[in-house]
């Protein structure tokens, strides 16, 4: 009874080891670094390595068929050099530490840059390694010996929402090119990405809105108030000129008592769009009600978020736009 207890452990042990889910995909997400034991990193030849090893059995056949000591020596000799490349491809990627730091939140449509962490603890050095997440671009990278060092993978977004951090390959060829080894690598994280956000800039009007005025609920032109994004008709006198110089989007200058200090941005208040359209426009106008001394709340189905300035604000608000109709549980009180 024991025996056959041994024996079906085993035989499970063995399916899980050349699962071909594994040999394809990886393990799946994983809680804490990865470590790349012996089972994890897989070789194969690579095409120019097919084409050696045929290339060497040719000569070898030559060799016998002609009885020739010196195509002997060359066949046996590149033979040599081709089993020493499977060692030495496949140690380029054996015992690397792979982790991940804290993926930045972009808005839809951007290029996010994950940070993958490699932890070399071995004496040689790692060359010619290539990171890629899942159909993404590929970053080729060394590693030095006895190092760790930090990389940045590009991943573009296509969907709003919180999503899981694809599969990470790790591939070499090196030294020679003859060979492919490869191993997979999934953190269990997520990364968040926010609406796109819509072209037009001009911020809710005060008649839709409901706005506190200071002062004199006028223009005034002594007290300095912030800046806010160039509305069509505003005098060229009010221009923030440096900003434009910087190259960046052009902004008046507020005064004395055009300041506003409170703004609603309604979900209800944009009826006639449908729901993306109504997030990228809320996007918008969050962004452009950060550059103003406002102080602005968000307004959406199940979520009420309070007036408030500040970059962590701003974070809360597009955070909250970009879970909403996805996941109405998420916590979005940080980002």
């Amino acid at each position: 009874m024991l025996h056959t207890t041994a024996n079906t452990t085993t035989a499970m042990s063995l399916r899980h080891r050349f699962s071909l889910k594994r040999f394809f995909a990886g393990e799946g997400p994983e809680p804490g670094p990865i470590f790349l034991a012996q089972r994890r990193v897989y070789i194969l030849p690579s095409k120019m390595g097919v084409y050696f090893a045929a290339m060497m059995l040719i000569m070898l056949l030559g060799a016998v068929n002609y009885n020739n000591s010196l195509a002997y020596v060359l066949t046996f000799l590149l033979a040599s050099i081709f089993f020493i490349a499977i060692l030495h491809t496949y140690r380029n990627l054996l015992h690397l530490r792979v982790d991940v730091g804290q993926v930045p939140a972009v808005f839809c449509g951007k290029i996010t840059q994950v940070p993958v962490i490699l932890d070399n603890r071995r004496n040689a050095a790692r060359y010619a390694v290539k990171l890629q997440l899942h159909d993404q671009q590929p970053t080729s990278i060394d590693v030095a010996n006895d190092q760790w060092q930090r990389n940045d993978v590009p991943l573009l977004t296509t969907q709003r929402g919180r999503h899981a951090l694809p599969r990470l390959t790790l591939e070499t060829g090196f030294p020679l090119g003859l060979f492919r080894a490869w191993a997979h690598a999934q953190r269990d994280m997520y990364y968040l990405v926010y609406p796109t956000p819509d072209q037009h800039h001009r911020l809710p009007d005060e008649s839709s809105y409901h706005l506190d005025l200071q002062g004199d609920r006028g223009h005034g032109a002594d007290d300095f108030a912030g800046l806010r994004h160039y509305h069509a008709g505003d005098s060229l006198r009010h221009i923030h000129w440096k900003t434009v110089a910087r190259g960046q989007d052009m902004f008046t200058k507020q005064f004395g008592g055009d300041r506003a200090v409170e703004l609603w941005l309604d979900w209800d208040s944009l009826p006639k769009l449908d729901t993306e359209a109504r997030l990228s426009r809320l996007a918008r106008w969050v962004l452009d009600a950060s550059a103003t001394p406002v102080n602005y709340g968000l307004r959406l189905p199940n979520v009420h978020i309070p007036l408030g300035t500040g970059s962590a604000h701003q974070q809360q608000c597009l955070q909250a736009l970009a879970l909403h109709g996805i996941n109405p549980d998420a916590d979005i009180s940080s980002s």
